[in-house]
């Protein structure tokens, strides 16, 4: 990995110019700031056009084929758009994932750069993004009261879809005090932590699940609300969930992809529809207003009618707050690509219908309960924000009067609900 001297000579360019476009998750989103970190400390300008960038990068998302094809779309689209003499950068999942082979496809392409590490550089002579550790760079002050902080990169599980770990690696916690210098950087009332399993941050480190506890209760005493993303069910213990509910943040996001015991095993996947519905009760019963979110997977080779309907029930019963539900995507080298029992691409889109319809509906709900009902909202931008209940990015957001200032937090009451979103005055 190169050092910070080496990105400093490499990016010695005070008159250029750079357009970033980020796609994918929120993790994706980490990456991009620090590598903006690095181009403003070293010269360059953010441009809001790639027609006027001397360089223009791609942090690319390849987790499903759907994102692929949108990041090939728009690597496409970018090369069309940015003038000849640009350095035209992909990096990201898609470029670890794929790297040389990107290359070869893509000749528009001046760098394929994987996670800040050139994997292959055309002939032209342009230079690109030098090797570096995204994970451990420094960020700017965030531009919003919000941000994510990505606490560990890659993830040592083995689910049957998913093919992260083979290109992001093994699980790689941040030490606590680099994360904190981070948070306090940042500037932000609200932080998001972030990692491909947040819940096992600190346990390739050799300190199990006392690493995350100490982190949330570290980043709540530095900012107004702390919130985490992406918990595995299994490893959200007693201790983890007071340590949440202490924060007066009590949102829960459970990365529970399934309720039906034997699907979640051919997953290789832990838990099942009672184990998941008697963690939420416990939680419910310590704080009445905890709010969840979880996400689906929808025909995964082999889920039978059995399968959906118990899926469907859990959604019906449960009455989470938020919920995703996504098609099953085929990933190479995963186990799922070669288990039997694929199901027809019409029968998964007939499935995403019913649970959409159903989770529209609760979610609907849920917002119309909180009519009449004060709230503080952190005001993310002019006219809009958030109370604890909602996610930045993913979640409904509150309408709230233009006059109030972005950044400030205000006491509020619902006075109308439409669809997931809220008013507020």
């Amino acid at each position: 990995m190169g050092n910070e001297n080496e990105l400093n000579d490499a990016y010695m360019h005070p008159s250029e110019t750079y357009h970033l476009v980020t796609l994918g998750c929120p993790k994706n989103q980490v990456d991009s700031d620090k590598i903006e970190g690095i181009l403003r400390n070293n010269g360059f300008l953010s441009v809001d056009s790639p027609i006027d960038a001397n360089l223009v990068v791609v942090n690319s998302c390849a987790f499903i084929e759907e994102a692929r094809q949108e990041s090939i779309d728009t690597i496409l689209a970018l090369a069309d758009d940015c003038p000849e003499e640009a350095r035209l950068v992909v990096t990201g999942c898609l470029a670890e994932r794929y790297g040389p082979d990107l290359a070869e496809a893509l000749p528009e392409v001046d760098l394929v750069a994987g996670f800040g590490v050139p994997v292959t550089l055309s002939d032209r002579p342009k230079s690109g993004i030098p090797a570096f550790d995204l994970l451990n760079l420094p960020r700017p002050p965030s531009t919003r009261p919000w941000a994510y902080v990505k606490v560990a990169e890659g993830c040592d599980r083995s689910c049957g879809f998913c093919a992260i770990p083979s290109f992001r690696g093994p699980q790689r916690s941040r030490e606590i005090g680099s994360i904190l210098t981070e948070v306090e950087s940042l500037e932000a009332r609200e932080i998001v932590l972030v990692a491909q399993d947040l819940a096992s941050y600190g346990r390739d480190q050799g300190v199990g699940s006392r690493q995350i506890i100490s982190l949330v209760s570290e980043v709540a005493d530095r900012v107004d609300r702390v919130r985490l993303l992406y918990l595995y069910p299994a490893d959200l213990t007693d201790q983890l969930t007071e340590t949440i509910l202490a924060t007066r943040v009590p949102y829960f996001d459970l990365s529970l992809q399934h309720v039906s015991r034997p699907l979640l095993r051919r997953m290789r996947r832990w838990g099942d529809a009672r184990r998941f519905q008697e963690r939420i009760e416990w939680i419910r019963a310590a704080e009445p207003g905890a709010v969840f979110r979880s996400n689906f997977i929808v025909g995964y080779p082999g889920e039978t009618e059995e399968d959906h309907e118990s899926l469907l029930n859990f959604v019906r019963d449960i009455g989470l707050d938020w919920c995703g539900f996504f098609a099953y995507s085929e990933e190479v080298g995963t186990l799922a690509a070669s288990q039997e029992g694929k199901v027809p691409r019409n029968l998964v889109l007939e499935r995403l219908s019913e649970l959409n319809e159903i989770q529209d509906g609760i979610t609907a709900r849920k917002r119309d309960d909180l009519i009449g009902v004060q709230v503080e909202v952190l005001v993310d931008e002019i006219g809009v924000g958030r109370t604890w209940r909602e996610a930045p990015e993913i979640d409904g957001v509150v309408s709230i009067p233009e006059d109030l200032p972005v950044g400030g937090s205000s006491v509020l009451t619902v006075t109308g609900a439409i669809g997931p979103d809220l008013e507020a005055s």
